[in-house]
């Protein structure tokens, strides 16, 4: 008989259903808050970018680039908070860790709300921004490892990739809370009033939400003490044995098979607003209807794409989504850019385009879940996740905008998504076509 791997494991069949519940919803809501919050930076960044990016003088375009740079600052603290926190949730407990994070994100994201602007205290503006960013950042960076593990570990049995997805479904609810917040405030606010106060607006909204948030993952019931990992074994020359080496590869392969949902993700769910502002001049409102019916399909496949990896395996509907995603790219752009093309047609694409991130994105977590051990999953998934993002997400926005200024190709967002995309149709073409049958390790 084999030993199990030490740590904190939750073999699904003991978990009681209220228990899975609880942290079904507990692991959810947190995610909500950081991706509401991530969503309406990217949306407000035009905005953002005059009040704390753009002194006199400096052309909006630079303001943008530099407002992406505080933007994907932020994502590069990521790995820094998955590592730190992520070794909380498998040392202390998934639990302490999930507290940690929201409380951070939430204090962080609603002083963003007080914040003195440019016109206010000069550039120190800008300087208190990015430090809030990357509190932000550090905190994003640990909530992705906790609140998966817990989710798939107390997973009923064959509803991994389901409850999984929950963690990407909260995602689309962000995203799409932050578009209903920005499209009202766009409604009813006049420009001057929206750069003025009423961009504040969304991000103090954070304030009630974690708090919701930050009783429901005390309520999480409490873990037994996680077993102490075993030291790492040593080569004859002293060097660190398999166990380790296995770790950094299996996160570099969880980067590889989630850079297309990281970059074609952000490309169509997030930066689409500012990139249609600013290259091909729609009004903020039209940008942000076409967000929010690339959100509407992302939402629409995630949960059925999940479940239906229960069934049929993680490989076979994460390179589809892959596939979808990559061919729909330059299509997708083109029908976008034309004034001749139908209202409908548009929309259909977008809503098509956010649909195939949604298939990565649906059985991705329960994916990263099945690739660690469980003494180092909080850390190992969270570090894939939180590297991939910061490399294919949070520079998303700073790369499209700087290579279009410098080379006037307004194809560059579907040249992004579409190679990305085809380097994780590879990588996922990795995974055994049996994983989502086999138990957690």
């Amino acid at each position: 008989m084999t030993t199990p791997a030490p740590g904190p494991v939750r073999p699904p069949a003991t978990v009681r259903p209220d228990d899975a519940r609880r942290a079904l919803v507990a692991g959810s809501v947190g995610n909500f808050i950081e991706w509401y919050e991530f969503g309406i930076y990217g949306y407000f960044a035009t905005v953002i970018a005059a009040q704390f990016f753009t002194p006199e003088g400096d052309s909006e375009v630079e303001g943008l680039v530099k407002a992406y740079a505080s933007f994907a600052l932020a994502f590069f603290f990521r790995p820094v908070g998955a590592a730190l926190f992520g070794r909380v949730g498998d040392r202390v407990g998934r639990r302490p860790a999930l507290v940690l994070v929201v409380g951070l994100m939430t204090g962080a994201t609603a002083m963003i709300g007080v914040l003195p602007t440019y016109a206010s205290i000069g550039a120190a503006a800008p300087w208190l921004l990015t430090l809030l960013r990357i509190l932000q950042g550090l905190s994003a960076g640990g909530e992705f490892g906790g609140a998966v593990s817990v989710m798939t570990e107390s997973a009923p049995p064959g509803r991994r990739g389901l409850y999984g997805a929950w963690q990407s479904f909260t995602v689309a609810l962000g995203l799409l809370a932050g578009a209903a917040v920005a499209v009202v405030l766009a409604s009813v606010l006049t420009t001057a009033q929206l750069h003025g106060w009423g961009w504040r607006v969304p991000f103090l909204l954070t304030l009630p939400l974690g708090l919701v948030a930050l009783r429901l993952r005390l309520r999480l019931p409490a873990e037994e003490p996680p077993a102490p990992a075993p030291p790492p074994t040593r080569g004859p020359e002293g060097r660190p044995g398999p166990r380790r080496g296995e770790t950094v590869r299996a996160v570099l392969l969880g980067v590889g098979r989630m850079m297309g949902w990281s970059a074609a993700g952000y490309t169509f769910l997030v930066v689409l607003p500012s990139y249609l502002q600013s290259t091909l001049g729609t009004t903020f409102q039209q940008a942000l209807l076409g967000t929010v019916l690339a959100n509407l399909g992302f939402a629409a496949s995630i949960l059925p794409a999940g479940r239906l990896s229960d069934r049929i395996g993680r490989r076979t509907v994460m390179v589809a989504g892959a596939l979808l995603a990559a061919v729909l790219a330059l299509p997708l752009l083109h029908l976008v850019q034309d004034p001749d093309g139908a209202a409908y047609a548009k929309g259909a694409a977008l809503f098509a385009a956010g649909a195939g991130v949604g298939l990565m994105a649906g059985p991705g977590p329960a994916m990263l879940a099945e690739m660690f051990p469980a003494r180092v999953r909080c850390t190992g998934l969270g570090l894939a996740y939180a590297l991939s993002n910061a490399v294919f997400s949070g520079c998303a926005g700073l790369i499209i905008t700087e290579v279009v200024a410098r080379t006037g190709n307004v194809d560059v967002p579907g040249y992004y998504a579409a190679a990305t995309c085809a380097v994780s149709v590879a990588a996922l073409l990795t995974l055994r076509g049996d994983d989502h049958e086999r138990a957690l390790r």
